[in-house]
C-alpha cells in the first residue's frame, strides 16, 4: 500500500507507480483534509438501553453464565 499526502501547485497531478501494482486494480482517493468530519461527532455513543431485546432468554442466560465465569477468574489468585 502506498499513500501519500501532497499540495498540488496544478490541477493535473501525475503518479508513477511500483512494477508490481501494473495490471492490478487499484483505487486512487482524493479528499481535502478540512473536508473530513469527526466520526466521534456524527454517531452518539450507545446506552445500555439501546441493547434492550438483542439476546433471546437462552442467549442472555448463557451470555450471563460466561460473564460470572470470567469475573470469578478475575478475582482468583493466580
Amino acid at each position: 500500500m502506498i499513500q501519500a499526502t501532497i499540495i498540488p501547485k496544478k490541477k493535473d497531478v501525475h503518479f508513477s507507480l511500483p512494477e508490481d501494482y501494473i495490471g492490478k486494480k487499484i483505487h486512487a482517493i482524493f479528499y481535502v483534509e478540512d473536508e473530513i468530519i469527526d466520526i466521534s461527532a456524527v454517531i452518539s455513543p450507545k446506552k445500555p438501553s439501546d441493547f434492550f431485546g438483542i439476546f433471546n432468554k437462552e442467549e442472555a442466560d448463557e451470555f450471563e453464565k460466561h460473564t460470572q465465569q470470567i469475573r470469578n477468574e478475575w478475582s482468583r489468585i493466580i
